[in-house]
């Protein structure tokens, strides 16, 4: 009588029957000295790696073993090799356990494994190969360039993997809602993930990452660092030199120049007028020596790039030099020598300073006072003047009129007496005749 098989008979048994009734069943008959089983593990190995198939017998009595791959296709026969493929290995073969090894595994050797033993009746069992894919580190793709004011495209994609990877966009360490899309390539899966955001001046060198999750990494993630390079139009500015500036000084100016890309060539120029003779350009600094009052003028420094053009100005003026020094050595009676004291103040008259060149030396200081205000003062001192020669001169004539009409008066009241002593007359009376 030909045993009868364990998994025919286990199809066999009613649908009522509970599982423990059914494994009690399966001992019992796996007691007699005819039954013969096979046991199988399912395996699961990342893509490259080694898988080992095993397949545990119990009461072996050296009946034939064959193990199948998934295309039925016989491996091994009796721990002999059946297919030429040096990935195959036989590493164990006895009475209870058959065991083999598969290197460098694809995801094209997935699938199921026959473990079969031959004896009156066939028995085998199935291990399931399982491959699995984890992503390589996503790709990020700009659609198009980020230009300041619009929006910039971002996808990352995870070309292959298995099962299909989850990719997150981190900004900031908060998440980006991405579109996702996701394409079967029959073993593999590839994914990607799409996102769209402003940008600003502001974000240019703003960092983004993209993380790829999958089971095969297990709490480990692929990572894709992207940095945004936002393009913008440049900004001058020129950087002035600090002080007055008089005749003889230098001048130093250096344009202050941003955008991306940033731009090469600066120029210089002067409005209305061509650079001075003695103007030197190295880069975005312009330099004139000895300067003069005919250098005063407005300066321009401009810029230029793909996306824009932006310049500034800076007027020059130039003073004259009207400041006068002198310089006086004081003569010492004395043979002691000159100290200084930081801590006590030198007092000096407040037209003097102490030179700081020579600590030795008293420096007369002049201050510059408008010639508007010498020339008043000298018209009104003139003004003065001609109006007290004018007022004495009038003064002088009008008392020698005075003088002359007096000296006329005194000769005819002496002519009167005299006439009135000759005619024997009252000179009373003859006054009252003249008087009528």
């Amino acid at each position: 009588m030909r045993p009868v098989r364990s998994s025919v008979l286990c199809r066999l048994l009613p649908a009522p029957f509970s599982l423990a009734l059914r494994s009690l069943v399966l001992l019992l008959l796996c007691i007699t000295p005819h039954c013969q089983a096979v046991q199988a593990e399912n395996v699961t190995v990342l893509e490259g790696g080694t898988a080992q198939i095993s397949c545990r017998l119990q009461n072996y009595d050296g009946s034939i073993v064959v193990i199948q791959n998934p295309r039925r296709q016989t491996l091994f026969f009796n721990g002999t090799r059946a297919l030429k493929d040096d990935r195959f290995q036989m590493v164990l073969f006895t009475p209870r356990l058959v065991r083999i090894t598969l290197t460098n595994v694809s995801v094209f050797d997935e699938g199921g494994y026959f473990c079969q033993l031959y004896t009156d009746a066939t028995h085998h069992q199935v291990a399931t190969l399982s491959v699995l894919v984890p992503p390589e580190t996503p790709t990020v793709d700009a659609k198009e360039e980020a230009v300041e004011g619009g929006e910039v495209e971002l996808t990352c994609m995870s070309p292959r993997s298995k099962p299909a990877a989850t990719l997150r966009w981190i900004r900031n360490g908060r998440e980006i809602p991405g579109v996702v899309s996701q394409q079967d390539n029959g073993k593999t899966f590839s994914v990607s993930s799409t996102i769209r955001i402003p940008v600003e001046r502001k974000d240019n060198g703003a960092a983004l990452s993209c993380e790829a999750f999958h089971p095969a990494l297990g709490t480990q993630r692929r990572i894709r660092h992207y940095r945004l390079d936002v393009y913008f139009a440049p900004t001058v500015r020129i950087v002035p030199p600090s002080g007055i500036l008089r005749e003889g000084d230098s001048l130093t100016l250096t344009c202050s120049v941003t955008g991306n890309p940033l731009p090469r060539n600066i120029q210089w120029s002067k409005i209305n007028d061509t650079l001075p003779e003695r103007a030197e350009i190295s880069g975005p600094t312009l330099q004139i020596s000895r300067l003069s009052q005919s250098h005063n003028g407005t300066y321009l420094c401009q810029a230029q790039n793909n996306y824009g053009r932006a310049a500034d100005h800076y007027t020059l003026l130039v003073y004259d030099n009207v400041s006068v020094t002198t310089t006086v050595r004081p003569t010492c009676t004395s043979t002691q020598p000159i100290t200084s004291h930081p801590a006590t103040p030198t007092l000096l008259t407040p037209n003097f300073i102490l030179d700081p060149k020579d600590p030795g030396a008293v420096v007369e200081t002049h201050s510059a006072v408008p010639y508007a205000v010498i020339g008043g003062v000298l018209a009104l001192l003139v003004f003065t003047v001609i109006c007290v020669l004018i007022v004495t001169i009038w003064c002088s004539v009008r008392q020698k009129g005075s003088y002359l009409t007096h000296e006329a008066s005194g000769l005819d009241e002496h002519g009167e007496v005299q006439e009135a002593f000759l005619n024997g007359n009252d000179a009373s009376q003859g006054k009252k005749e003249y008087l009528l």
